[in-house]
C-alpha cells in the first residue's frame, strides 16, 4: 500500500451518475446525455489527482460533483465522512464552501467584473462570517501576499488586471476559507503561454506550503503527469483508468490512456500517435459494453457485450483500470502503434448497436 493510500479521505464518490436532458424535442422526446457514469473516486489529504481526457469526456462534470455544484442523478458523494446530498442545504453550503475551493477555467468570467479585488477576496469571508471586519481585511492582505499580488491592486477591477493577475485573484479567493482541497478546472488554458508556467508553479508552491489536496483538470497531459500523484483517465463519462503518475505512460494498461499520451507532443522526440479506429460515440447514445470499444484496436465481441470490471494494475499503488484486453505494463509505444495501424484495415464493425 502506498503512503498516499493511508491518508485520510477528503471526498469520496461511489457509483456516481450524472444524466442531463437535452433541450428541444418536446417534453417526452428529449434525449439523455450521460455526462458521468458509475464514477468511483477517492481524494485523500495532501495528494494531487490529475484528470485527463478529450473534450466532452466528463472532466468538468466530475469537478462540479466534487465541489458540490452538480447534484448526481444517483450515487453518493461523501465529504469528511458525511453524505453531502442527504444533509440540509445550509449545512451542505457551509461544509463544502469552507472545505473545498474552486479555481475556474476563465478568470475573466468567473470573477465579478463590478467588484474590486478587495471585495472579491472578502466575499467568502463575509458570507461565512469569518472573524471581525478588521480580521477580514487582514485576511485579504494575507491572501494577496500569498499569491504574489501587490497591495496596489486591492481597489482595482478585474478588467484592469492582466490574465495572470486575474487568475491569481481566483486562486486567492479559492483559498480564502483555508480549504483542505482545491479543485482546479483547466486553470491555465485561458492564459497566455508566457504566464501558464507562473500560475502552475504558484499552485504547486501553495500545495506544498499549505498541505493542500488538489484535483487538477487539464488537457495538458504532460503537465498533469508532472504535478500529479495519480492520474485519472476519463472517456465518455467513465473513469477508465487510475494510475500512479510516476509510471506513466509506460505503466498505463488501458489502450485509451496509452493513445492519449502518444498523441501529446514531445520536446525531445517526434510525435508518433497511436491511431484510433472507428467513430467517436455520442454521449446521448453510448455504446454497449466498453465505451471505448468503437475506437479500440484491441476490441473483440466481449467488449461489446460486457462492461469490463475494475482490475488492479500490474504496478500496484492504487492502479486500476477497466479493460478486457489491457496493454501489458511496460509495452513500448512503437509496438502499440504498429498493432493499432494493422487494426485500421478492419472493415467489419463489432456489434455497433447502441444503448438508449
Amino acid at each position: 500500500m502506498s503512503a498516499t493510500a493511508t491518508r485520510q479521505p477528503i471526498v469520496e464518490l461511489r457509483d456516481v451518475h450524472v444524466v442531463h436532458r437535452t433541450r428541444g424535442g418536446g417534453m417526452f422526446n428529449r434525449e439523455r446525455v450521460y455526462a458521468l457514469t458509475g464514477a468511483d473516486l477517492t481524494v485523500r489529504a495532501g495528494e494531487t489527482i490529475g484528470v485527463v481526457g478529450e473534450s466532452g469526456c466528463g472532466k468538468s462534470t466530475l469537478a462540479k460533483v466534487l465541489v458540490g455544484l452538480q447534484r448526481p442523478t444517483s450515487g453518493t458523494v461523501t465529504f469528511a465522512g458525511s453524505d453531502v446530498w442527504s444533509m440540509a442545504a445550509s449545512q451542505r453550503r457551509h461544509l463544502i464552501g469552507t472545505g473545498i475551493g474552486m479555481v475556474f477555467q476563465d478568470p475573466a468570467t468567473s470573477l465579478n467584473r463590478r467588484m474590486p479585488v478587495r471585495d472579491i477576496l472578502r466575499d467568502p469571508l463575509d458570507v461565512h462570517r469569518r472573524g471581525s471586519r478588521s480580521q477580514r481585511e487582514e485576511r485579504v492582505a494575507e491572501l494577496m501576499a500569498l499569491v504574489g499580488l501587490p497591495n496596489s491592486v486591492a481597489d482595482v477591477l478585474p478588467s484592469q488586471l492582466s490574465g495572470g493577475q486575474r487568475q491569481r485573484v481566483s486562486i486567492a479567493r479559492a483559498l480564502a476559507l483555508e480549504p483542505g482541497l482545491v479543485i482546479a478546472d483547466e486553470p491555465t488554458s485561458a492564459l497566455d503561454v508566457s504566464v501558464r508556467a507562473q500560475i502552475l508553479n504558484l499552485l504547486l508552491d501553495l500545495k506544498e506550503r499549505l498541505g493542500l489536496a488538489m484535483v487538477f483538470v487539464s488537457h495538458d497531459i504532460q503537465t498533469v503527469k508532472r504535478i500529479s500523484d495519480r492520474v485519472v483517465t476519463m472517456y465518455l463519462g467513465r473513469i477508465v483508468e487510475q494510475a500512479p503518475a510516476a509510471g506513466l505512460p509506460e505503466g498505463a494498461q488501458h489502450p485509451y490512456t496509452r493513445a492519449l499520451f502518444s498523441a501529446t507532443p514531445g520536446l525531445l522526440s517526434p510525435i508518433d500517435p497511436i491511431p484510433l479506429v472507428g467513430p467517436v460515440p455520442l454521449a446521448t447514445r453510448p455504446p454497449s459494453g466498453c465505451p471505448f470499444r468503437t475506437r479500440c484496436w484491441k476490441a473483440t465481441d466481449v467488449c461489446a457485450s460486457d462492461m469490463p470490471p475494475v482490475e488492479p494494475g500490474a504496478d500496484g499503488g492504487g492502479h486500476e483500470f477497466r479493460c478486457h484486453h489491457p496493454v501489458p505494463a511496460g509495452s513500448g509505444n512503437a509496438e502499440l502503434v504498429e498493432l493499432a495501424r494493422a487494426a485500421t484495415g478492419r472493415t467489419t464493425p463489432l456489434h455497433v448497436e447502441e444503448t438508449a
